[in-house]
């Protein structure tokens, strides 16, 4: 329970160290996007491995968890002191926030239009590539037996015998002398 609870809050804290570039841009710096990951990693280790964790090593996971947040908070700090007041000012207007949620909702709606297009596209053609194939034959050989002619019933032994020494001389017809 404890993990997963870990879990879940690395999940969204990795996912807000992502943001972070997005949304406040003041605030983000170039590897933002490693830490995030990171982070978003820890959190899913945690949320599946809960059944693993019990004891120390949960103890172990708390303590570097506490660790983390507390490192993060400080780096939040360090960068917030390093803003000037008009930026501090103009980060935490209200206005600000709108928009940038604002822009970053037609963003998602923008992609999941294009994911949607594009899983059309690709659905269409792995039914394309999987679709039997049409036969592409131009012509029909011919029988080489007229269709006029009535295939040999057999009503005896014998007449086996004579179809089989047939075959291995096809110029005689078998059934001639003796069917016949």
């Amino acid at each position: 329970m404890v993990a997963t609870a870990a879990g879940l809050l690395a999940l969204f804290a990795g996912l807000a160290v992502l943001l972070v570039p997005l949304l406040a841009p003041e605030l983000a710096r170039q590897r933002d996007a490693f830490w995030g990951a990171v982070v978003l990693l820890l959190g899913l280790v945690l949320v599946t491995s809960t059944e693993r964790l019990i004891g120390a090593p949960m103890l172990a996971v708390l303590c570097g968890g506490l660790l983390i947040g507390r490192l993060g908070l400080e780096v939040g700090q360090g960068r917030w002191r390093q803003l000037s007041p008009e930026e501090q000012t103009r980060l935490a207007s209200l206005e600000r926030w709108q928009s940038n949620l604002q822009q970053l909702s037609a963003t998602f709606t923008q992609l999941l239009a294009l994911l949607t297009a594009g899983r059309a596209q690709v659905g269409d053609w792995i039914a394309a590539r999987q679709s039997p194939k049409t036969p592409t034959k131009r012509w029909v050989r011919q029988d080489p037996t007229p269709a006029s002619e009535e295939p040999a019933v057999v009503s005896s032994l014998a007449q086996i015998d004579a179809l089989l020494e047939a075959s291995d001389q096809p110029s005689q017809d078998p059934l001639s002398s003796e069917a016949r």
